[in-house]
């Protein structure tokens, strides 16, 4: 079966989750500060230790070293992390122009210092950053919190065409709902216990 599948996961006494998204299908997720979100994402992510199995399509998250199966499953956290002084330098390579103009980025922007950027503009580089390595599958922390009206629409636009063409399965936490009826052909709620349930 292709997608991403959990079974049995289970982490820091929480689970454990059994659930698929298949390929090229977003899975909307929320529920309260606390819950278990981003757990949960880093456990996919295998960034925490965790028992139980994971799969992108016939591949094991087991047979793969941890920054293999993130360069498959992608991790974007809510707050971007940068490391050097210019924003270039957190770039393999110069990204593709057009994805700068979808994002409302221009191309000087590699060339500027990281202490220049807005928030929302460090959110939009950070995306631009996860999806230029080409992954599988998204694992997506609050993509859009810190974004204005104008730029939430690029980024869902952006973040959904990039999974269509690549047929790609993604995890999108929110807590807006408004936003995952937009993004999320299922969604599903993390109770504050850490039980998860379905939603129609």
């Amino acid at each position: 079966m292709k997608g991403l599948r959990l079974e049995n996961l289970s982490f820091l006494e929480r689970g454990p989750y059994t659930f698929t998204v298949e390929s090229g299908q977003v899975l909307g997720l929320h529920g309260a500060s606390g819950a278990g979100k981003t757990l949960l994402l880093r456990a996919i992510a295998d960034l925490e230790s965790h028992d139980g199995h994971l799969w992108l399509d016939q591949t094991a998250c087991s047979e793969l070293s941890g920054p293999q199966w993130r360069r498959r499953v992608a991790y974007l956290p809510a707050e971007s992390l940068w490391w050097y002084d210019r924003v270039g330098q957190h770039f393999s390579a110069a990204p593709e122009s057009v994805w700068l103009q979808q994002l409302g980025l221009a191309a000087e922007v590699m060339d500027w210092e990281v202490n220049r950027l807005s928030t929302g503009e460090k959110q939009r580089l950070a995306i631009l950053r996860l999806l230029q390595n080409r992954p599988h599958a998204l694992l997506l922390d609050e993509p859009t919190a810190s974004l204005d009206q104008g730029s939430i629409g690029r980024v869902e636009e952006f973040i959904l065409s990039y999974l269509r063409q690549n047929s790609a399965p993604a995890i999108w936490v929110s807590h807006d709902p408004v936003q995952l009826a937009r993004v999320a052909a299922r969604r599903m709620e993390i109770l504050a216990g850490g039980e998860m349930r379905e939603q129609a």
